[in-house]
């Protein structure tokens, strides 16, 4: 048997093949790897979006039996001489607060974090040392 032209290209073709299966096996973990962490960006953003609900509901909640409460007792304390006044002046009160709670909300939507913050960054990086 002789290790002629042949056999030096059939280990070069294997040699070029191992390494493209390399690269692939490669391409395929780093890919695997950012969908692990979009996946758990997701998740993240789905619970703290649960969070908000459920805290927003209770506080909603809590909120408008303790204004209704402080108003009533408002009201009954004031009954006698000024029960217009008081109706009018507390009604311009959560009017105000209203305005300004919807200010702050919008603000506060304006300004939530990016969505999937963690991966785009993460992207970057990979394509920065990619092209380098």
């Amino acid at each position: 048997m002789s290790t002629g032209a042949g056999g030096a290209e059939t280990r070069a073709s294997t040699g070029v093949l191992a390494s493209l299966r390399s690269l692939v096996a490669n391409v395929l973990a780093l890919t695997h790897t950012r969908l692990q962490l979009l996946a758990s960006d997701l998740e993240e953003q789905r619970l703290r979006a649960l969070e908000m609900i459920v805290l927003g509901a209770i506080a909603f909640f809590c909120g408008t039996l303790g204004v209704v409460l402080v108003s009533a007792w408002i009201v009954v304390a004031f009954w006698d001489n000024y029960r217009l006044v008081t109706l009018g002046v507390l009604a311009a009160a959560y009017f105000v607060v209203c305005v300004v709670v919807l200010m702050r909300l919008k603000a506060k939507m304006l300004s939530r974090p990016q969505l999937f913050a963690a991966s785009l960054a993460e992207l970057q990086r990979d394509e920065e040392l990619l092209r380098s």
